[in-house]
C-alpha cells in the first residue's frame, strides 16, 4: 500500500488537446495526497510526450500506462489492477477538479469512512459551477447510488470515490471488435453489498465533449451490442430493484440481442417472462436505432 490516500485516475484515448487542463487542475490541488493514474488507451497523438513533460516537471506523483485501445471499461480494469492506494476517483481526460477537491476527499473520509461503506458520492458541476442536476439529500447520511436516483430523486451525473480494494471486484468483460459495457454495472453490483457516504461538495467540474462516449449513445449501441447486452442483462438481476426497472433493461436487452445476431437471448435472459413481454418493444427500438446511426 503506497502512502498516498487517493488514487486519481484519468483514462484518455487523443485528448492530448484537452488534459492539460486537469493537469494543471491536479498541480494546483491544496492536498498532494493523490497519484495520478493515466491510462493511455491506445492514443496516437503526442500523449505519451505531453505526459513525460509533466513528469519532468515533478510538480504530480504521476503514473503513466499505455495500452492497446480497448475502451473505456478496459482502461478501467487496468487501473484497478495497478492502483494500490485506500481510495480512487476517475477524472476524465475532458474534465478537472476544483482546486480543493483531494483535499475534501481526503478529510471527509478520514472523518467518516470505514469498513462498512464503498466510498463516497460528490457532485459534479459544469465549467461555470453549475451543479449537474441536484444536490444531494440533506437528510441522508449514506445511499447507494441506485436509491439515490431510484427512490431519492436525484439527477444528474454524481463523482464516485471508492475503496480501491472493492473496485477491483467485478471487472469489466472484454468483447472481441467491441469498446463499451456500461461502467455502472460494477456500481450497481458493489451498490447490493454497500451504502456509500453522501458529500454535498463539488468533486469535478464536467465538460460533455463532442467526441466523448455520453454524446454518442446511439453509435455506441449500434457497435457495441454484446457489451450493451451483458450490461442489461446484469442490471436485470439486480436484487433491489423494482419491475419496471427490469423491464426497461429487459427492453433493451432484446434490442441489443437483436443488434448482436444472438438468437439464444431468450434462454440466457436472467428475466425470461419480461424478456418474451419486452420483445415488440425491443423490436421497435431496434429499429428506431437502426434509423438514426450510419
Amino acid at each position: 500500500m503506497t502512502s498516498k490516500t487517493l488514487t486519481v485516475f484519468t483514462p484518455t484515448y487523443n485528448r492530448n488537446y484537452c488534459l492539460g487542463r486537469c493537469y494543471e487542475s491536479l498541480k494546483n490541488q491544496t492536498s498532494q495526497d493523490f497519484i495520478w493514474l493515466i491510462i493511455d488507451d491506445g492514443s496516437t497523438d503526442d500523449t505519451k510526450e505531453l505526459v513525460k513533460s509533466w513528469i519532468a516537471e515533478n510538480a504530480v506523483d504521476i503514473q503513466y500506462v499505455h495500452q492497446e485501445n480497448q475502451g473505456m471499461h478496459g482502461a478501467h480494469n487496468t487501473a484497478y489492477d495497478i492502483m494500490n492506494t485506500e481510495l480512487n476517483v476517475c477524472i476524465d481526460s475532458d474534465d478537472y477538479m476544483p482546486y480543493d477537491a483531494v483535499e475534501k476527499i481526503v478529510t471527509f473520509w478520514r472523518a467518516h469512512g470505514n469498513d462498512n461503506v464503498s466510498g463516497i458520492i460528490g457532485l459534479d458541476a459544469d465549467t461555470t459551477g453549475q451543479i449537474i442536476g441536484t444536490t444531494l439529500p440533506k437528510e441522508l447520511k449514506t445511499s447507494t447510488l441506485f436509491h439515490l436516483y431510484s427512490k431519492h430523486g436525484i439527477t444528474g451525473d454524481k463523482k464516485l470515490v471508492y475503496r480501491t480494494e472493492l473496485t477491483r471486484n467485478y471487472p469489466y468483460p472484454l468483447f472481441k471488435n467491441e469498446r463499451y459495457v456500461g461502467l455502472a454495472y460494477k456500481y450497481f453490483k458493489l451498490d447490493e453489498q454497500y451504502e456509500m457516504l453522501l458529500l454535498n461538495e463539488v468533486l469535478c467540474c464536467v465538460e460533455y465533449m463532442p467526441d466523448g462516449s455520453s454524446m454518442n449513445m446511439l453509435n455506441q449501441y449500434r457497435t457495441n451490442p454484446n457489451g450493451f447486452a451483458f450490461y442489461r442483462k446484469e442490471l436485470m438481476k439486480l436484487s433491489f430493484s423494482s419491475l419496471t426497472f427490469k423491464f426497461r433493461q429487459a427492453v433493451h436487452y432484446v434490442s441489443s440481442s437483436f443488434l448482436s445476431k444472438n438468437k439464444a437471448f431468450l434462454k440466457e435472459s436472467p428475466q425470461k417472462g419480461l424478456t418474451l413481454m419486452a420483445l415488440p418493444f425491443g423490436a421497435l427500438l431496434t429499429a428506431f436505432i437502426w434509423s438514426r446511426t450510419k
